[in-house]
């Protein structure tokens, strides 16, 4: 696969061109679930059996679903007959996709490689050589899926971040082109093994770049993993340029080490992020991604737990 930004990423096809005005005239009409926000959950955080996931995501009322991994599969590698069936099992059940999570970018950056190590890849291992192709089937898999967004990553995260800045800048402002010639929203989640981590990072690319294509993906969980204070700082750094949200929680372990926690459960002050998102007029979508697990390590009800916490604190916030 090329590493040049090919015609074909550019372009587009007329079709895939048409697609994302419906996706987004969809969306922004979309019924609001518990408390009037836009919820939704990463399915594979639930389950890897897609019906079963859905079922959970619908049985709580909630009209979002954000697909990463399906059927033991990430969703670069799932043949189209299982797209297609994944795209009737979510019409089935009255879901809407909230975002396509790709792991473009979740790889090493070719200026400043990172040290070899261990990473969370959910069963995505690709590198820059597949960057174009990977772009150009996200953008087809996000208009089959009736959805414009696409979450991208920043690289994984070298020594001194602040010296990968300016070559992760222009290949995201790069990518933010291609996507806008697709009808594509780029959707860019801080992550905490990534060069943008941070709330502060976030939102000084996303204002570097400055492009109606590429917004953050806030997540103060991973913010907090860095050090950063979630609420109310990092939100600072990002607010007003957000198309997307993921919600999960932070603890100090017993060593005091950091961990995942139900939200609610940790110490990251999701009342004050809700409360925030509602004077600030959010009307995007906000996805739980559990990442914490009972002691018994069933992702279910590990999920059902941490759902409950999110539940709470939207309603009551909803309620002020």
């Amino acid at each position: 696969m090329s590493r040049n930004w090919s015609r074909r990423a550019f372009l587009g096809s007329s079709l895939a061109a048409c697609l994302p005005v419906q996706a987004r005239s969809l969306d922004s009409n979309a019924a609001s679930g518990p408390g009037g926000w836009k919820l939704g959950i990463i399915t594979d955080e639930i389950t890897q059996d897609l019906a079963q996931a859905l079922d959970f995501i619908s049985g709580y009322h909630l009209h979002y679903c954000e697909l990463r991994e399906i059927w033991g599969s990430n969703l670069m590698n799932v043949s189209p007959a299982d797209v297609d069936r994944a795209r009737k099992l979510i019409a089935d059940h009255g879901l809407r996709v909230s975002d396509i999570a790709s792991p473009i970018f979740k790889w090493n950056l070719p200026q400043m490689p990172a040290k070899a190590e261990k990473r969370d890849t959910f069963k995505a291992n690709f590198t820059e050589d597949d960057r174009d192709e990977l772009l150009h089937k996200s953008f087809e898999l996000a208009h089959t899926l009736g959805t414009h967004r696409v979450r991208i990553f920043s690289y994984w995260r070298v020594d001194q971040p602040e010296k990968a800045f300016p070559y992760v800048r222009d290949h995201l402002g790069r990518a933010a082109e291609v996507a806008g010639r697709n009808g594509i929203l780029l959707v860019l989640e801080n992550e905490h093994t990534c060069n943008v981590g941070t709330g502060h990072e976030l939102g000084q690319l996303l204002s570097e770049v400055n492009s109606p294509h590429l917004k953050g993906n806030w997540d103060p969980g991973n913010a907090a993993m860095l050090g950063e204070v979630p609420f109310p700082n990092g939100y600072a750094a990002v607010q007003g340029k957000l198309g997307h949200m993921h919600a999960k929680d932070v603890r100090k372990s017993p060593t005091g080490e950091l961990e995942w926690a139900p939200v609610g459960g940790g110490f990251i002050d999701w009342r004050g992020q809700f409360e925030a998102l509602k004077r600030d007029g959010y009307n995007e979508t906000i996805s739980l991604e559990t990442h914490y697990r009972r002691p018994d390590g069933n992702k279910m009800e590990s999920t059902r737990e941490s759902l409950a916490g999110l539940l709470k604190i939207a309603h009551e916030v909803s309620r002020t």
